[in-house]
């Protein structure tokens, strides 16, 4: 199985990255079959991974973002008060349509080759809203959990329904298992996201396939 960054040494990964921005590709059902089904063509590799960002899941509820080259996801307007949180929207399925379309593309593509789906993290797309991107100590992120508690669960509690939202969107299409992405998570303390992680693991409502955390 290769890594989703790993296809970023495919020669043919590279000459269509380079006629296309990442978010654009990530909307563009066909484009995404294609991507995906690259690595399993070059080397015959026992699963296929997805080709889409962590922070998709963030768009799918109609958040302002941009994948800026050589930064990472850079937000549009910060999540910093009990406002901006409340004015999170829920994951509209139909913004999100182009990868339900692109899974089941694939799902007929790949024929018994699994497809491995996955999503960003609550904690992680928690950061990424809170910091406005990429962060080194996170200290924005870490000072709303101490300072303003309240604001920082409503947080995670809309992340967590837009994190399992777009996951079900990719079981619904026929993803074979799914991986959550906590790239941040090691930046906390286990126990401030115990509670929504469990959300997301298997046993949880509702019943998922295999799941993998990150």
């Amino acid at each position: 199985m290769v890594h989703a960054a790993g296809r970023r040494s495919l020669p043919e990964y590279r000459a269509l990255r380079a006629q296309h921005d990442m978010l654009s590709a990530c909307f563009d059902a066909e484009l995404v079959c294609e991507i995906t089904l690259q690595p399993v063509r070059r080397h015959d590799v026992d699963a296929a991974i997805l080709f889409s960002d962590i922070v998709v899941p963030l768009l799918g509820a109609g958040i302002d973002l941009d994948i800026v080259a050589g930064v990472g996801p850079v937000i549009e307007s910060p999540v910093r008060t009990a406002a901006d949180v409340a004015a999170i929207k829920p994951l509209e399925r139909q913004r999100v349509r182009p990868i339900f379309d692109a899974v089941s593309l694939l799902v007929s593509a790949l024929g018994d080759v699994p497809l491995i789906g996955f999503a960003g993290a609550p904690f992680t797309l928690a950061s990424y809203l809170i910091e406005g991107g990429p962060s080194r100590h996170h200290a924005r992120t870490k000072a709303m959990m101490l300072a303003d508690p309240d604001s920082w669960h409503a947080l995670m509690e809309k992340l967590t329904d837009i994190t399992v939202g777009f996951l079900r969107v990719q079981l619904d299409a026929g993803v074979d298992a799914i991986q959550v992405f906590d790239s941040w998570a090691g930046r906390c303390r286990w126990p401030t996201t115990a509670p929504t992680c469990s959300r997301t693991a298997p046993g949880s409502s509702p019943p998922w396939p295999s799941t993998a955390c990150r």
